[in-house]
């Protein structure tokens, strides 16, 4: 039996009742978190961590990113996310582009982030099959906590500027619309010929396209749609309702201008890069009066980075700037534990400090908001995968 107890820690649980915990003891045992709370016994045999002048949060969790895909240092070798052949590629998964050992994991880890979402870009229209994993491995198969997670879906200018290039559509945001539709109604066409087919001779020929976008017409996953301006968010909510089918919004650069509309939706939205220069039209208005809007409008949210187009180390520092910015303090590390794992549809495994729970926590520092603070040890189904290396050496 592996135990381990980390005692008088300040323990920030991510639940609604009492998140914050003064002096309390957190019990790991087998990888996952057998109690947390005051006054709590230590069991016997256990690895005891002094706690003291600390905050223990969940490990944090990026909901919408790029790692692995679009691999740190490696240029075009490295850079597997979009498949730009053809607007339409529902059949291509992340899982087949991932490389576990992107030097960008190991910043992950430093920094706290112990799960992710990752999903194909945003160049086609349907991009792909997502994934959320753990940040800690060597066979993407086994960091895997759950697949399919979504599919990625896109609008706005991408689709447009790679096809429009070769005068193929969509080369507008109606064609972006067309298309997306084109691509569900056909799928849903050959769900209902599959369904109907008591023969299955008569069945249509297997189109593994239309059949990686069955979990998103019978509800099973999330369209993950990239859209940042007011126009791309609505149009997202106007297909998702045509279509029956649950969607989030990704980016939602534009969400704070129509967050009535947002929230009326019930769709939950990812919010990010919030730290990078406007770099094109659609986010020229780009900051944390986004989220900051969001949240006070009563809008699930999950602060991103979209790895690497703002590094995954600053995730938290993402939280804090919101925060900075009007953000409540609790809704902050909400949308970056809980909340976050809510979203990405694994919330029954991570995002909160729960006894049952994959034991994957941070002890920090200080208040991890804080600019200054640091990871002292980052834990992922209960083994320390990083110490700080004024303590003991940096990665496990």
């Amino acid at each position: 039996m592996n135990l381990t107890a980390i005692v008088h820690a300040k323990v920030f649980t991510a639940k609604d009742a009492e998140p914050f915990l003064d002096d309390a003891t957190i019990v790991i045992q087998d990888g996952k978190i057998a109690a947390v709370g005051q006054g709590i016994p230590v069991p016997p045999g256990a690895n005891v961590i002094d706690g003291s002048g600390k905050v223990v949060t969940p490990g944090f969790i990026d909901a919408h990113c790029h790692i692995g895909l679009a691999e740190d240092g490696t240029g075009w070798a490295g850079n597997d996310g979009n498949e730009m052949s053809n607007p339409i590629t529902a059949d291509v998964r992340a899982i087949d582009g991932i490389y576990p050992k992107d030097v960008a994991l190991s910043d992950a880890v430093a920094a706290g982030v112990t799960c992710v979402q990752v999903d194909p870009g945003s160049a086609n229209i349907i991009g792909g099959e997502t994934l959320v994993m753990k940040t800690w491995g060597t066979v993407v198969d086994d960091m895997v906590v759950l697949r399919p997670s979504g599919m990625k879906a896109a609008l706005g200018e991408n689709p447009k500027r790679v096809y429009g290039a070769d005068r193929k559509m969509p080369t507008t945001r109606m064609g972006n619309a067309a298309t997306m539709r084109k691509a569900l109604a056909a799928a849903k066409d050959y769900l209902r010929k599959k369904e109907e087919a008591k023969d299955p001779e008569k069945a249509p020929a297997l189109n593994l396209k239309h059949e990686a976008l069955i979990p998103v017409l019978k509800k099973q996953i999330p369209l993950r749609v990239h859209c940042h301006r007011t126009d791309d968010i609505m149009t997202a909510i106007r297909i998702a309702k045509e279509f029956d089918i649950n969607i989030s919004l990704e980016h939602c650069t534009e969400g704070g201008k129509i967050a009535e509309r947002v929230k009326e939706s019930g769709f939950p939205v990812t919010v990010g890069p919030s730290i990078t220069s406007k770099s094109k039209l659609e986010v020229k208005d780009i900051g944390f009066s986004t989220p900051v809007a969001l949240s006070k409008a009563g809008v699930k949210l999950a602060i991103i980075t979209d790895h690497p187009v703002l590094p995954i180390q600053y995730l938290r520092i993402s939280a804090g700037l919101a925060v900075r910015e009007g953000m409540d303090e609790t809704v902050a590390l909400l949308a970056i534990t809980r909340h976050a794992a809510e979203i990405a549809g694994v919330a029954d495994r991570v995002g909160s400090l729960e006894p049952g729970k994959d034991a994957d926590l941070v002890v920090w520092s200080k208040d991890p908001l804080e600019y200054d603070a640091k990871a002292e040890l980052t834990f992922i189904d209960g083994q320390i995968v990083y110490e700080n290396q004024e303590k003991a050496g940096g990665l496990k």
